[in-house]
């Protein structure tokens, strides 16, 4: 009964429009059959993965070590080793979310691999590896991650008029939402102009929740105003329900939806609590609503297994309240926009450090 109670709590988000994406991949995933448990019981409907979850499995999964010493004996570069190590796990993935690619007509089932973060400030360099990897992974469930800096935001548009599909991560404000939604709608104007299909290419916006809260209280914490107080730990979750607002109650894809585009959905990101005095689950509890999707971390989907409750949030229902809170953080000095790139650019060092760190383990 336990275990039917467990399955049922993210099995319940699905029935309420979101899509829960596994924010994980390694080998021994795939090969203990953990991976495809928890899309059988749990309706888990997506992965993502980047350098940090990457270099984790690498330096920890035994069967990644064991392959090693052939690679470094066939392929000379620590980029080409690290790719023939993990993308035949990325492509195993896409198989096991292959049914249910097919079943939603291409709207779920979808596994992300990120290029290069050394690419991010480079516009050719990212679509040229965009195409590249999409070709590689051979997988029409494929997503090709690209950080939503301008460079990517510009390749984005290529990258999307090629037909491949496209995760932008790394976003942190509005402008950058805005920016991301205007370039996959050109690529798919380009299309529509070439009378090429606009047909089964996805696209979603990975808006970083959790890491705004923990820059936004850190202002906060040092007034003695109750008012500033009271702002602590609601920054994030605001934003994210007006960005909500903002992309139901767009008209402008109507257009390309008449000739079968999918919308491109917005993936709340960073969900993991990192303050231990909040609710661990409460970025997942307090940001479902339809067509969205949210990435989870291993332990916030065993929490949400554990005791997550999952039920309609007022996503998109008390928008004043969530501008009175920005314009709240507006007196006491703070600037999202200001906030968001310096988010920005600390989680592309993070990145970047941690692609270093994986290309040291397999040189």
């Amino acid at each position: 009964m336990n275990n039917m109670l467990e399955q049922s709590r993210l099995r319940a988000v699905g029935a309420l429009g979101q899509q829960i994406w596994l924010d994980n991949l390694s080998r021994n995933l795939l090969a203990s059959g953990q991976l495809a448990q928890l899309i059988a019981a749990d309706g888990i409907q997506g992965l993502t993965s980047n350098p940090a979850i990457f270099h984790h499995a690498i330096r920890h999964d035994a069967a990644y070590q064991a392959a090693l010493p052939q690679l470094r004996t066939s392929l000379a570069t620590p980029e080409a080793r690290f790719e023939a190590l993990v993308l035949p796990d990325v492509q195993r993935a896409c198989d096991l979310f292959a049914p249910l690619y097919r079943e939603s007509d291409g709207k779920a089932g979808f596994v992300s691999f990120e290029v290069s973060p050394r690419l991010s400030h480079d516009i050719d360099g990212t679509i040229a590896a965009a195409r590249r990897l999409w070709a590689a992974i051979d997988r029409p469930n494929a997503m090709i991650k690209i950080p939503a800096t301008p460079a990517g935001i510009a390749a984005l548009e290529e990258v999307i008029y090629a037909g491949i599909n496209v995760n932008m991560t790394l976003i942190f404000t509005a402008s950058q939402i805005q920016a991301v939604r205007a370039a996959h709608r050109r690529g798919l104007a380009r299309r529509l102009q070439d009378t090429a299909s606009v047909q089964r290419i996805a696209s979603v916006a990975s808006v970083f929740i959790s890491r705004i809260d923990v820059a936004v209280d850190a202002l906060l914490e040092n007034s003695a105003d109750e008012s500033a107080v009271a702002l602590r730990g609601r920054a994030a979750m605001a934003a994210a329900r007006i960005a909500y607002h903002d992309w139901k109650n767009d008209g402008g894809f109507a257009v390309f939806a008449a000739f079968g585009a999918t919308p491109q959905w917005l993936l709340w990101a960073s969900t993991g609590t990192k303050h231990p005095d909040q609710r661990d689950v409460r970025y997942v509890e307090g940001l479902i609503g339809p067509h969205t999707i949210n990435t989870v971390p291993d332990a916030t989907l065993a929490a949400f297994r554990d005791h997550g409750e999952a039920a309609a949030t007022l996503l998109d229902t008390d928008i004043d309240a969530d501008r009175a809170v920005m314009a709240q953080l507006a007196r006491h000095g703070i600037d999202l926009e200001t906030v968001g790139q310096q988010l920005l650019s600390a989680g592309l060092l993070q990145f970047e450090q941690a692609f270093d760190q994986l290309l040291a383990l397999v040189e």
